[in-house]
């Protein structure tokens, strides 16, 4: 648990990043990880790290298969998604590949011996750079419009109180104009995502060559939330945002305003239909010939479906960020 005294107001990216980042917040401690908080489509199936396996194939093509092909998995939580890309790749990419684990905890025991574990991403490389539903956690100021019509950062207290505090100013203000004007109503709220902007360009920045991609909640300038996202999570359960370490705090991301030139925007269900998870049924046939290839078949098949819902995961956005190369996701 964070330490702060509970009477201190300040605004929500600095009690946030106490509350998640600093020694004993919520993704410092020891435990299930994220994984025991809530569920992400590298928790929901194999199938996503096939196809994100698939995905780095494509790239190293884009490369002309290097001696060296990096996989960088941003927010790694306990190292799901690099284990299980390494897993599914072929033999020849997969020793040729650095698996580079990113995240803020300690290395979890009995992971994979050839991932490598660092709190901040390598300085360069060459490949593919993955940040599944990493910038939604990356801390932001919010905004409220006062009863005069003025937008105001939001301050807060660690037991989740809030109040408005001085008039948003600056690049947040001119950030807000470009990405989410608010209208004169008051109680209209809005997250400023310069941070994550700044985050991404920084990540995709230490690509030498390849694919940056981006995995999020998200929404675009066309249907921005009128009240915001901001949001907690507790033991699989959505609970109040509260800022004192015991929940993840979260928050959907503009990846738009993210979006570097030459990258894309995509809805999770067509960036896996790409990579050839489709959801479709197995033959009725196989359950004659083949049962229990079947049986297999048929549960591949409902994480698929589940992979790409729409009104669940499937809506998920993607940023698809290529770097010195032509976009290798496929059409």
């Amino acid at each position: 648990m964070t330490t702060g005294t509970g009477n201190e107001w300040r605004g929500w990216r600095a009690a946030a990043h106490e509350a998640l980042y600093a020694p004993g917040g919520f993704y410092r401690r020891a435990g299930a990880g994220p994984a025991g908080h809530f569920r992400t489509s590298v928790h929901a199936s194999a199938l996503f790290a096939g196809a994100v396996a698939r995905l780095l194939c494509h790239v190293d093509e884009a490369l002309g298969r290097p001696g060296t092909l990096d996989f960088v998995d941003m927010a790694a939580g306990r190292g799901e998604l690099a284990a299980g890309v390494l897993a599914a790749l072929p033999a020849e990419v997969a020793a040729r590949t650095r698996a580079r684990a990113v995240e803020v905890a300690g290395r979890p025991p009995g992971l994979d011996h050839r991932i490598e574990w660092s709190a901040e991403p390598p300085g360069e490389a060459t490949g593919l750079l993955f940040a599944n539903e990493w910038l939604d956690n990356v801390p932001v100021e919010v905004a409220e419009v006062d009863g005069t019509g003025t937008a105001r950062l939001v301050q807060v207290r660690r037991d989740g109180a809030e109040r408005l505090g001085e008039p948003v100013a600056g690049a947040e203000a001119r950030w807000l104009e470009r990405w989410w004007p608010l209208p004169g109503e008051p109680g209209l709220r809005a997250e400023i995502g310069l941070p994550r902007d700044e985050a991404w360009a920084s990540a995709a920045g230490t690509l030498r060559r390849g694919l940056a991609v981006a995995v999020d909640y998200a929404h675009t300038a066309d249907a921005r939330p009128p009240y915001g996202t901001l949001t907690g999570f507790r033991d699989g359960r959505e609970t109040a945002p509260v800022p004192d370490g015991s929940c993840d705090l979260t928050a959907h991301v503009a990846l738009d305003a993210c979006a570097l030139p030459g990258g894309r925007l995509l809805p999770q269900r067509e960036a896996l239909h790409a990579l050839g998870v489709t959801g479709a049924r197995p033959p009725l046939a196989l359950a004659s010939t083949d049962p229990a290839g079947y049986v297999r078949a048929l549960a591949g098949a409902g994480e698929a479906a589940e992979l790409t819902a729409q009104g669940g995961l499937g809506d998920f956005g993607w940023l698809v960020q290529p770097v010195g190369v032509a976009d290798p996701l496929p059409r």
